[in-house]
């Protein structure tokens, strides 16, 4: 049969491993098993340019209780993003700067995205977090796009425009593409609209010293040796009365009395829990595919546009980059910009030859920054829709009508399997806070079932 243990885990990102971390502290055995060929899942830190950065995930925020506890407990030490100085905006072409909070659009359009923000705010508050689809206006809102709201309710310009910008921007996706009830419920998940976009107070306040890919490898460190099996992607989890059998592609069997899955809804499709999973995780698997983008860090010998007055900073409507932010290291070393290609531009590129996407990067770059940008030290890409086991990223989307049909399936356990990813998490939903967040949620239902006096 294999190897035997108390709780198998599919998925050695921040959820698989912060699940494995606390089940293994209740005395419980456990085992990972990671596709990959590494631990992180959509965090991954490499050197580039003397210096470390991030091509995955790399942000906290204080609200973020659950990572920033785990950052603490594991030693790992943060650094403030950089935003100061002026910051630009692209909208129909125009190139404009300001400075502070606030987008330099015409008054209208300010007072009219203020009544926005405060209007999506009210209304995401409505969408209960632990059940979206109990929202009063569930049904209405989930068969709405965000577009299709925006078409209804944004009259200005300048409005529609930073919409459109912020929701490529928190989803990679377009608002064409994406529920209403979600955005709503995604909103609420973060504590409003402004956090998920601000650096200072924001979900973009600060980065890890040593990469956010430190996280994982911290909790690798903390399990008992070879617990973590790498390069090991499962095809089958199979139930009966007394347990559960992980089954890999190369045929490596595990057996244990329970399973927590840590992967996005779109890669648990791949795996074959056999004719009786309940359709609501059939349609959420099948039903919130991957945001698309394309994330690329170029190095620099000096912060020239720090020197300019600039934050790097830039949003964009047009051109590959809609998003751009400083991204040097602590202690400004080494000097770097990152930029993402979202939405449709990401799939518009995905697949193209990385010599392509760096030539169009780095000219975006130049025209939000200079023409030193042009010239760097070194520049990495990572397009992450062709990463086989992410298909993209930040986060599962569902697609709309998929939160009401699927009711508590992200969460609700299946026999012996329970659920963990970003994707399934009350609070931080799609950051890595929500990672944990579920993690520590999965580890507390198994460790219950462990311990229960008919525990099987």
């Amino acid at each position: 049969m294999g190897e035997t243990v108390d709780v198998v885990v599919i998925g050695a990102g921040v959820a698989g491993l912060t699940a494995a971390r606390d089940i293994a502290r209740t005395g419980a055995t456990v085992a990972v098993l990671e596709a990959r060929d590494r631990v992180g899942g959509r965090t991954l830190t490499r050197e580039v340019g003397g210096g470390l950065v991030d091509l995955g995930g790399q942000w906290v925020g204080p609200r973020q209780r659950h990572v920033l506890k785990l950052a603490d407990a594991l030693g790992l030490q943060r650094f403030a993003q950089h935003h100061q100085g002026t910051k630009v905006l692209e909208v129909r072409g125009e190139r404009r700067t300001y400075q502070g909070k606030v987008p330099s659009l015409p008054l209208l359009s300010l007072l009219d995205l203020q009544r926005i923000v405060w209007k999506l705010d009210g209304l995401a508050r409505r969408v209960p977090r632990e059940q979206p689809a109990a929202a009063p206006k569930a049904t209405e809102w989930d068969a709405l796009t965000v577009e299709d709201w925006k078409q209804r309710h944004v009259p200005t310009w300048g409005a529609r425009a930073a919409l459109d910008i912020a929701t490529r921007a928190v989803f990679a996706a377009e608002p064409s593409e994406l529920s209403f009830l979600h955005f709503l419920s995604y909103v609420h998940s973060n504590g409003g609209l402004m956090p998920l976009t601000e650096i200072e107070g924001g979900a973009q306040a600060e980065r890890f010293v040593g990469g956010a890919q430190s996280l994982s490898r911290k909790l690798m460190e903390g399990l008992p040796t070879g617990r973590v099996v790498l390069s090991a992607p499962v095809k089958a989890l199979l139930q009966d009365a007394r347990g559960v059998t992980a089954t890999t592609q190369d045929g490596r069997a595990f057996r244990a009395r329970y399973a927590v899955v840590a992967t996005p809804p779109a890669l648990a499709e791949r795996i074959d829990f056999g004719a009786d999973l309940p359709p609501g995780r059939r349609r959420a698997h099948a039903d919130i595919p991957m945001g698309s983008v394309i994330k690329v860090v170029a190095t620099y010998a000096t912060p020239f546009w720090r020197e300019a007055g600039l934050s790097g900073e830039a949003v964009s409507d047009v051109g590959p980059v809609r998003l751009c932010f400083d991204d040097c290291g602590p202690h400004g070393h080494p000097p770097a910009l990152v930029g993402f290609f979202l939405g449709d531009t990401a799939r518009a590129w995905t697949g193209r030859p990385e010599a392509d996407l760096q030539r169009a990067a780095l000219a975006d770059f130049a025209r939000f920054f200079g023409p030193q940008a042009l010239t760097p030290v070194a520049i990495a890409v990572l397009d992450w829709k062709q990463e086989p086991f992410s298909t993209g990223c930040y986060v599962g989307l569902p697609r709309p009508g998929t939160l009401t049909a699927i009711g508590d399936a992200l969460r609700a356990p299946f026999g012996r399997v329970h659920w963990a990813g970003t994707e399934t998490a009350i609070e931080g939903c799609g950051y890595l806070d929500g990672a944990v967040e579920s993690g520590v949620r999965a580890a507390t239902e198994v460790a219950a079932r462990l311990t229960a006096p008919n525990a099987g």
